[in-house]
């Protein structure tokens, strides 16, 4: 781990002592869109958490509220059909997208919602970051380039967050890791550092809490 200064210290502290107070606020379900008409003025900031089908995206959004149920979770890849939007106390929205790579459905289904995904995310200008997901167990997928290479193209802010890190070995989470960082540097629009965390153990999460809240100062 590098050192940091007592200075960077403080802040650290600071963002996530105020993080969670963030995710301590009142956090509603506004609406699911299926069409992009459906979308909600852009009146405020938005962040959205993206990544390849059961990635864990709704697990990760249940533990940064501490809640159980906020967002659905389920052990079926492609359940998550549409874009969720939730409203964080009126600071924010943030957005469960659809994940992308599977899904249990027809072929013109899959290709409607990726769709709506894809042109969400290069047409949103309130749309402060993309947390692009990515399982420790497997790495970056040539699924995930292509997110990466749109992201890249549309200048979208995206940051990669690392889940499932329980279910690792420390050495397969380095090596994990280390190739992530190589594809990283590939990529304009990529946040060069990574977020490492479990839903299940409540590890990370602070630190992803604290980086949302940071993205709220600025």
């Amino acid at each position: 781990m590098p050192q940091i200064s007592a200075e960077e210290a403080l802040q650290k502290q600071k963002a996530i002592k105020q993080g969670n107070a963030l995710f301590m606020r009142p956090c509603t379900f506004m609406l699911g869109v299926a069409w992009l008409e459906q979308l909600p003025d852009m009146q405020r900031l938005e962040i959205a958490f993206a990544g390849r089908s059961n990635v864990g995206k709704s697990s990760l959004i249940n533990a940064l509220f501490s809640k159980k149920d906020l967002a659905r979770a389920s052990a079926t890849p492609g359940r998550t059909q549409q874009l969720n939007f939730f409203d964080l106390d009126s600071v924010l929205n943030i957005v469960d997208l659809p994940g992308y790579g599977y899904a249990q459905a027809p072929e013109k289904q899959v290709k409607t919602w990726n769709n709506l995904v894809f042109t969400y995310l290069k047409g949103r200008p309130n749309l402060r970051r993309v947390y692009l997901l990515i399982d420790s167990r497997h790495g970056i997928k040539d699924k995930d380039i292509e997110v990466m290479q749109m992201l890249d193209k549309a200048a979208v802010s995206y940051q990669i967050i690392l889940t499932k890190s329980d279910k690792v070995k420390t050495v397969e989470l380095e090596k994990t890791i280390a190739n992530v960082k190589g594809i990283m540097n590939k990529h304009t629009a990529c946040y060069p550092e990574i977020l490492v965390t479990s839903s299940e153990k409540k590890q990370g999460i602070e630190d992803v809490r604290a980086a949302v809240w940071e993205l709220t100062q600025n």
